[in-house]
């Protein structure tokens, strides 16, 4: 696969953000020419011998996209359908949500081309291993720290840090982010993306919708981010009306018990199982359903030309990288929706990474508490100086919008960390 000759859609809709942001800010031809394309692909074949006894090699990626702010930072991938132009966009995603963040990282992402749910354990902690040996030498606490994302988890990551920390021959804690709390890791990391979800979600219904408490939310995806963002926009006093996985869309208008949710998800693997309210084929109905915010946390180009007009929500929080394509913002803006973008609403996770990295590279451990405390803070203020950003765009141009805002400010961070390093 040749990612200079072709491109997927996501990598186009992605390259037409960053070139949307570049004219914002008024950024020169050649900075768009250095943040649209990676510093360094590598592509690697991971053989692993299956229980059947056969050898299967499998086709892995690590896109180091951009190293302005610091060591590289993204999860790693494990889906069938991944593309290494899905994870080019992925990466470029990841710079600007790092430097969104203000945390000290440049932007990566990683995948292999499996579906995780055919294998095995065994094959699968093979897999692992194979991957974490086959990048070893771009990788490092100083270098790239991968973390989990779709199809990945803590246990996948303990495999990878074990096998690194083999090769180097000491404890590496630090080269992998979202570890099991018995490994290095935080407890915070497991919820972290969708509570930062839902931090966004309280902080954008407090400015348009006079707060949260009785709003109703619909969740698109109930993996990991889905999940605790139900979790805990319902904590915080709102009504979650509707969940979806492949299985099909539980809604309730009255409300859905998400801890029960999570419980029927989690042991039988289907939402459709929760026992109480309508059951609808479709995974996408969350989308369309009577919400005040809607949370697109299942995969990238869900919210489309062909679906828009069919969102009743007022609100969108990005829990998925790209769920929304530019031209659906374009209509849904025109309707005065509010979309937070991906790089601002779905950080908690890399931010919580940072905070690991930083206990790992110390050898320091916060209590679970002082951590998402100090998580939530910098969400909060993340969202607040984008949203001033926002208001400051709109009153020249009301066709502005919230990923405007942040494309401008983390461009502008890149911009000067390469300006100051002598690259431009």
């Amino acid at each position: 696969m040749n990612a200079s000759t072709q491109r997927s859609q996501f990598l186009d809709n992605v390259l037409k953000i960053i070139r949307r942001g570049c004219e914002l800010g008024g950024f020169p031809e050649e900075f768009y020419e250095l943040i649209s394309r990676p510093e360094r692909v590598v592509i690697v074949k991971i053989p692993v011998k299956m229980d059947s006894g056969k050898l299967k090699v499998f086709e892995g990626y690590r896109v180091q996209h951009n190293s302005a702010l610091g060591p590289y930072k993204g999860g790693i991938r494990f889906h069938p359908e991944v593309t290494l132009e899905d994870d080019i966009a992925l990466a470029t995603i990841m710079t600007l949500k790092n430097s969104l963040a203000g945390i000290p990282y440049g932007g990566a992402k990683g995948a292999v081309r499996v579906n995780p749910k055919e294998l095995s354990i065994r094959e699968l902690e093979a897999l692992c291993r194979g991957y974490a040996r086959a990048l070893r030498d771009v990788l490092g606490e100083y270098i790239d720290i991968p973390a989990p994302d779709v199809g990945t988890t803590a246990q996948t990551m303990a495999w990878m840090v074990d096998e690194y920390s083999k090769l180097v021959g000491r404890n590496s804690p630090a080269v992998f982010t979202a570890k099991p709390p018995e490994l290095w890791g935080n407890p915070v990391r497991e919820y972290a993306t969708g509570f930062g979800c839902a931090v966004v979600s309280r902080e954008l219904a407090n400015e348009l919708l006079g707060g949260l408490e009785g709003k109703k939310v619909a969740i698109q995806g109930f993996g990991n981010t889905g999940q605790w963002h139900a979790y805990f926009v319902s904590k915080m006093g709102a009504k979650v009306v509707a969940i979806s996985d492949t299985s099909g869309t539980v809604y309730v208008p009255e409300g859905i018990d998400i801890e029960l949710a999570m419980k029927v998800k989690n042991t039988t693997g289907k939402v459709i199982n929760y026992p109480k309210g309508e059951k609808i084929p479709d995974p996408q109905a969350p989308l369309y359903v009577d919400a005040d915010i809607l949370g697109p946390d299942a995969m990238e180009n869900q919210i489309t030309l062909d679906n828009y007009h069919k969102i009743k929500a007022k609100i969108i929080v990005e829990g998925a990288n790209g769920p929304t394509t530019p031209e659906a913002e374009a209509k849904l803006s025109e309707r005065g929706v509010i979309i937070a973008p991906d790089f601002l609403a779905n950080a908690g996770g890399v931010i919580m990474s940072y905070l690991e990295w930083v206990e790992n590279l110390q050898w320091y451990i916060w209590d679970e508490d002082e951590t998402r405390a100090k998580l939530e803070r910098i969400m909060k203020n993340n969202f607040l100086r984008t949203w001033k950003k926002f208001e400051e765009l709109r009153s020249a141009n009301k066709s502005m919008t919230m990923r405007d805002a942040a494309l401008v400010l983390s461009l502008e961070r890149i911009y000067r960390a390469m300006k100051l390093r002598g690259w431009l």
